[in-house]
């Protein structure tokens, strides 16, 4: 049990942000789910196959429109939930570097599902969903979990580090080129 409660607290913070990361991905997966089987299936409710959607023949862009959708939803689940305690570089390029790695979790969904449809010629509603959303979003939410970790959302600075920035005691200590004039304004 010490072994177990030792282990714990030495990867508490990232059971925490795997947790966190699996929660805003199920929201996404909410999203993506139906968005994909109504433009494929005409059912959003991804009980069965009801017929033929608008894009029942183009099942990739409709992969590609319900995870783009899902991923303005994922973005901000993680940026102000997930890893909120991180570093910001900026919204532009966290953006960008999110949309950017989504596509290629979209690439691994889609190229699962192309296999299944146009390789193995499956074609039903549970094959769709079984390719793209279980096998090519397990594989994808791998890949977007480290990503977005060491690209995206980067390392926090260390609590100690923060602890121990010296702070000036004086105003003359704010300029380290001081002459005892006032302090440089920068």
């Amino acid at each position: 049990m010490k072994l177990v409660t030792t282990l714990y607290r030495q990867f508490q913070h990232l059971v925490h942000e795997v947790a966190k990361f699996g929660l805003v991905g199920l929201l996404g997966l909410v999203v993506d789910l139906p968005i994909y089987n109504w433009l494929v299936f005409n059912n959003p409710l991804v009980l069965a196959d009801s017929g033929e959607g608008m894009l029942h023949h183009k099942p990739l862009t409709a992969k590609l429109i319900s995870t783009t959708v899902a991923t303005i939803v994922t973005y901000f689940g993680n940026r102000y939930w997930t890893w909120r305690h991180r570093e910001r570089s900026g919204l532009h390029r966290e953006y960008v570097l999110f949309f950017v790695l989504n596509g290629i979790g979209l690439l691994i969904a889609a190229g699962c599902l192309a296999f299944s449809r146009y390789v193995l010629d499956m074609h039903s509603w549970l094959s769709d969903n079984i390719a793209a959303n279980f096998v090519g979003l397990g594989l994808g939410t791998l890949f977007r979990f480290w990503s977005y970790r060491k690209f995206v959302f980067k390392e926090e600075l260390a609590l100690d580090e923060v602890e121990h920035t010296p702070t000036p005691d004086s105003p003359a200590d704010l300029d380290t080129e001081s002459t005892g004039d006032l302090p440089a304004v920068r």
